[in-house]
């Protein structure tokens, strides 16, 4: 007769004798896949920490000359300021980082887009530039050689449109490696260099790249960008042998306001010295920021999308500049987009974040924004025509805007 009793012992304790066993390979295994990835982590924030790019306060940047212009004799200039958003953020993508907490997950969003699409929008700017050849071309996020991007040179892409004109590229992101989202290392943002491209149709006698003060805390500040701002000055005509001063800047996103103070203070002084000097004053780029006293929502207003309270960046303080400073912008065309979605024009929300700055002694004659409604980045570009004072011009034919 068949002890089941016994039999019902004997086979629990194979089960539970097999199941420790498991478990325990379970368990080591699991602690073996922790440790690797802490150590994956480390890895990557002390090569990070190891090989953090830290530019000096001010860095001589070389001038590719290929114009012959080396005075400004007209008094009639036009500009052309983008934020091309590294040829990654056409109308077909959105962007992980503006999505909840980044760091560790992508959360089904694009880290990077599709090769086409990059293809398809650099190929649009190009086009666009090539259609608008402005006597300055000021472009934010122009990847030089990124991963996100394919590694495409994107500097001497829209150098290629632009025959006959200097060119400047001042780096203000540069990382060996980007590792976030940390708990997805197969598609990490990876290399990254990248900057701002200037463009001019005269010879500038001197260009210079200025960094930002203030920096994010560790480990943040190995992997966001170094912000500069990229400083031409160009010679003019006027007997009094006043420079024009050209300034590209891309302030600081994601950082609650505090470093753009800081930012914002150093360029104030920086601009105001040049101005108190005589000189005159061009600054053209992404502020994060909406120009003084103009509400958050104009520009939605004007072309008929439906506001978000949430998408609200700060006002700059109408007292920031000096009386006779100006602020040029199209109140009626949105500049940049969220890109927590793919673009769904007329519902995604949309700021104006992207203008001029002019010194006093420089009259605005025409500013007027491109509704490119973010076909191939999700910044659209401004167009400014300027009339410098006091300079009687030899030649004043201007480009067509």
């Amino acid at each position: 007769m068949i002890n089941w009793l016994f039999l019902n012992n004997f086979l629990y304790k194979i089960y539970s004798f097999y199941s420790m066993k498991i478990l325990k390979k379970l368990l080591k295994w699991s602690i073996v896949a922790l440790a690797l990835f802490l150590c994956y982590v480390i890895g990557c924030l002390l090569h990070g920490t190891a090989t953090d790019f830290q530019p000096e306060e001010k860095i001589a940047l070389p001038i590719k000359d290929n114009t012959q212009a080396s005075i400004i004799t007209k008094n009639r200039l036009t500009f052309l300021n983008w934020n091309v958003g590294y040829g990654g953020l056409g109308a077909k993508s959105n962007f992980f980082y503006d999505d909840g907490n980044p760091f560790f997950f992508s959360n089904g969003k694009m880290v990077r887009s599709p090769k086409s699409y990059v293809e398809e929008n650099i190929a649009g700017i190009s086009a666009f530039i090539a259609a608008h050849p402005a006597d300055f071309v000021l472009l934010q996020e122009v990847d030089y050689q990124s991963k996100r991007s394919y590694f495409i040179n994107q500097h001497e892409q829209y150098l290629a449109q632009l025959p006959n004109y200097n060119a400047h590229f001042a780096v203000n992101y540069k990382v060996q490696r980007v590792v976030i989202p940390v708990c997805e290392p197969w598609q990490v943002m990876g290399k990254m260099e990248s900057g701002l491209s200037s463009y001019a149709k005269y010879q500038a006698h001197k260009s210079t790249r200025y960094q930002f003060p203030g920096s994010y805390g560790w480990p943040d500040y190995i992997f966001h960008l170094d912000r500069c701002l990229s400083v031409q000055r160009y010679q003019t005509a006027h007997p009094d042998g006043k420079e024009l001063i050209v300034v590209n800047t891309h302030n600081s996103a994601y950082d609650g306001g505090t470093l753009k103070n800081d930012e914002m203070a150093y360029f104030k002084q920086l601009v105001l010295a040049e101005y108190n000097k005589g000189n005159y004053v061009v600054v053209g780029g992404d502020w994060n920021q909406t120009p003084p006293k103009l509400p958050f929502d104009a520009a939605s207003k004007a072309v008929g999308i439906p506001t978000d309270s949430t998408y609200n960046p700060a006002n700059i303080a109408p007292d920031f500049m000096p009386e006779g400073w100006q602020w040029a912008f199209d109140p009626t065309v949105p500049t940049n987009r969220q890109v927590i979605d793919i673009l769904e024009y007329g519902k995604t929300a949309v700021s104006l974040v992207d203008f001029y700055l002019v010194s006093p002694n420089i009259s605005i004659k025409k500013v007027e924004g491109k509704n490119l409604k973010f076909a191939y980045s999700d910044h659209n570009p401004i167009l400014l025509e300027i009339e410098l004072q006091g300079l009687d011009s030899l030649n004043n034919s201007t480009n067509e805007l």
